[in-house]
């Protein structure tokens, strides 16, 4: 037990350098967590889409059926249901599962400080790395709203450590760790779910040749990776028809997708396209699509499917540029709004994501200031943040040799995780899975820049990153 509590602490990376930042993460977290819950209840924690979480949740842990409403629910995934009952909701308990969170959000921390330890050789980097993520604002603040999000980071950042692991060693076993992991990671949020394919083809090229490598450590990682996806999508095809992982898909292509290109073309917004598609509810569907009305689950997915990518396949570069507008969402919004909620701060009437897509960012930046300045304020205080990140890490980037394979796997994995967030349904927090790996790029950055300067005052001559 001794043992591997030991080889538990080398693993994590704990030591005294950790200490402070650690220490100062948790404070930062429990005591957003505590102001938040006094602030507001646990009504902001549990808003927007944390209840189609619970409840397919709460009913495979009390009924043995993972269903909505009495009917098998194919939306969500039951990854982080299942945690979300494990830790506390099952009695009810939104802070104690805050703390599970937490606590994942710590691990996350010694895990990008180890990340950042094997991409770059500087041993400050590491240590960096730690105090950016303790100090993210995204990363604080979905740890007291109840979403995937945080668990989903953790489970990311322990399959992109054995690859790396992988890199260094060639030692396949540790791939099998990724594969599971990923797995886990893809039943808490379906994105992940082209990235096993993606990784096992960086891992087949960048594999070393001998005994077979290049085949094998792709291999490995496939076939502990994809048969838990089929197993899934087995019961969805058994229970309803419907043969996906998750029919999410189908409804952000019906409904955001296609239906903003749609707006587009008729110069309309897109939430007026959405309500003449029977957006959001049910009932509202079956109020513009009278004729479903007997169709099962399976049948309504398929056409939406059919009408989506028809609509796409006609206008492709109309598509490509909103997709794309998506994209710079989810990179650079600074996500004001997410916190200043838990702080009961942000004001009602700044409906932003509207004002934007209907009048321009500057134009709705100029509002929101005239009317609340001090939302700007803090919006402008994150944004510099942000972009901070984003310098120090293009710094890292390109001042490091393309021998770096540490460094390049996680910025591919970043341009995964952005490029197929964008869309009409990107938000800011589809972003949190890169934060982490952005605060280790932006690491390697800092003590370059640090060292460049330290070369301006004639010191000892170092060697880059």
């Amino acid at each position: 037990m001794n043992n591997w509590f030991r080889r538990s602490l080398v693993w994590l990376a704990l030591d005294p350098h950790i200490a402070a930042p650690l220490v100062f993460a948790a404070l930062l977290r429990v005591g957003l967590m505590m102001v938040a819950f006094l602030l507001t209840g646990t009504q902001v924690m549990t808003q927007g889409d944390t209840a189609s979480y619970l409840e397919p949740g709460w009913n495979l842990i009390h009924h043995g059926a993972f269903e909505t409403a009495g009917l098998p629910e194919t939306d969500r995934t039951p990854g982080y249901p299942i945690f979300a009952m494990l830790t506390g909701m099952a009695m009810g308990n939104v802070l104690l599962t805050a703390f599970a969170q937490i606590v994942l959000s710590l691990v996350s921390l010694l895990l990008a400080r180890r990340i950042a330890d094997r991409i770059f050789p500087d041993s400050r980097a590491g240590v960096i790395a730690a105090w950016l993520f303790a100090i993210e604002p995204l990363s604080i603040t979905y740890t007291a709203r109840l979403m995937p999000e945080t668990l989903f980071v953790m489970l990311l950042l322990v399959c992109i450590e054995c690859v790396l692991v992988f890199q260094k060693t060639a030692r396949v076993r540790v791939l099998v760790i990724a594969g599971l992991v990923l797995a886990a990671a893809t039943f808490v949020r379906p994105i992940s779910y082209y990235l096993g394919f993606a990784l096992a083809l960086g891992v087949a090229v960048t594999a070393p040749r001998q005994r077979g490598l290049w085949w094998k450590a792709p291999a490995v990682l496939l076939v502990t990776f994809l048969p838990w996806l089929a197993a899934w999508q087995a019961r969805n095809e058994i229970e309803t028809g419907y043969s996906g992982f998750s029919s999410i898909v189908e409804t952000n292509l019906y409904f955001f997708q296609s239906a903003e290109v749609s707006a587009e073309l008729q110069q309309i917004t897109l939430g007026a396209e959405q309500a003449k598609l029977g957006y959001p509810t049910e009932a509202d569907y079956l109020g513009a699509h009278p004729e479903q009305v007997g169709w099962s689950q399976t049948e309504r997915l398929h056409f939406m499917r059919t009408q989506a990518v028809k609509v796409i396949a006609l206008h492709p570069l109309l598509y490509f540029k909103t997709h794309m507008v998506g994209v710079g969402v989810v990179a650079f919004t600074p996500c004001a709004t997410e916190l200043l909620q838990l702080f009961r701060a942000y004001p009602v009437d700044g409906a932003m994501p509207h004002r934007i897509i209907n009048e321009g960012v500057m134009l709705s930046l100029e509002r929101l200031f005239v009317i609340h300045p001090e939302v700007t304020i803090v919006m402008a205080l994150l944004e510099a943040v942000l972009l901070l990140l984003y310098l120090f890490a293009v710094w890292a980037c390109l001042r490091s040799g393309v021998q770096n394979l540490g460094m390049w796997t996680i910025v591919l994995i970043s341009a995964y995780f952005l490029m197929i967030s964008g869309g009409a349904q990107a938000v800011g927090r589809y972003r949190l899975p890169v934060m982490p790996l952005l605060c280790i790029l932006a690491a390697g950055g800092i003590v370059l820049v640090y060292k460049n300067k330290m070369r301006g005052h004639d010191s000892p001559a170092v060697e880059d990153i």
